[in-house]
């Protein structure tokens, strides 16, 4: 997954002639319309209008691997437009599922049979479970874009400091206090919609959380709640919020000329 956010250079966008702007908008919208239309399963681009002062522009990609991201990012680099845009922030991250309870009750039954961790066995094991939950989980690895009208994306950490260290706590703690999370979650299950990725190793921040909703206020709403469960509480260290309009790629030359 790849996010990218653009500052969009309105003077000398407005320095170019009115068929200036129009065939390099219609270019753009053609290699976008390629890139949200994608190639094999998970392969999706859309398009926000940011808010507020961080940029102008967000775009959000999802590919099946790291080499796709990158032709994705060549692609765009190779417009024309692109000498409008200035990238001020991107996050690369692997679209993931929290497994804890399920990993939970894996370990637990190979520990009953006496196996030991990292052993072959175990390691056979392991595979084999990870294997069919990646199968009956595949539309939750792969999803689409959510077709919202907003969307607010942000990197977050768990804290892992001397005193407070979310890596030293047991697997049942962590298990615990995710469910209680989770459980908050699922009470906005039918206004927001989530994708959260994995970046330990490919980014700056640990995680990187997508929420697309038709009502703004949700995202508030939703946020605030989690502020009081012991995870967030506790553990949570949150970077910059990103919250934008949902621009279909059509509309790109109504977004150009700020009619949007």
């Amino acid at each position: 997954m790849l996010h990218q956010i653009f500052r969009f250079n309105w003077k000398a966008w407005r320095a170019l002639s009115a068929a200036e702007q129009e065939r390099i908008g219609t270019s753009a919208i053609s290699a976008l319309n390629d890139l949200h239309q994608g190639s094999g399963e998970g392969a999706h681009s859309a398009a926000f209008s940011l808010l507020g002062h961080k940029g102008d522009l967000m775009l959000i990609h999802t590919r099946d691997s790291v080499e796709a991201l990158n032709q994705v990012e060549m692609k765009l680099a190779h417009t024309e437009l692109f000498d409008f845009l200035e990238q001020t922030y991107s996050y690369v991250s692997v679209i993931e599922l929290g497994l804890y309870e399920s990993s939970s009750k894996t370990y637990s039954a190979l520990a009953a049979r006496d196996i030991q961790p990292h052993s072959p066995e175990w390691n056979s094991a392991i595979k084999e479970t990870l294997e069919r939950q990646a199968v009956a989980m595949s539309s939750r690895l792969h999803p689409s874009i959510p077709d919202a009208k907003y969307a607010c994306f942000y990197p977050m950490d768990r804290k892992r400091g001397e005193e407070v260290n979310w890596y030293t706590e047991s697997m049942s703690e962590r298990q615990r206090m995710m469910h209680e999370h989770g459980m908050i979650g699922r009470r906005y299950a039918d206004d927001v919609r989530q994708i959260i990725s994995g970046s330990i190793g490919l980014d700056d921040w640990e995680w990187g959380v997508d929420l697309f909703a038709n009502d703004p206020v949700v995202f508030k709403k939703l946020i605030y709640e989690m502020r009081f469960d012991e995870v967030s509480a506790k553990y949570a260290l949150f970077g910059s919020f990103y919250v934008g309009v949902r621009l279909p790629i059509e509309k790109l030359g109504n977004w150009l000329s700020g009619t949007h």
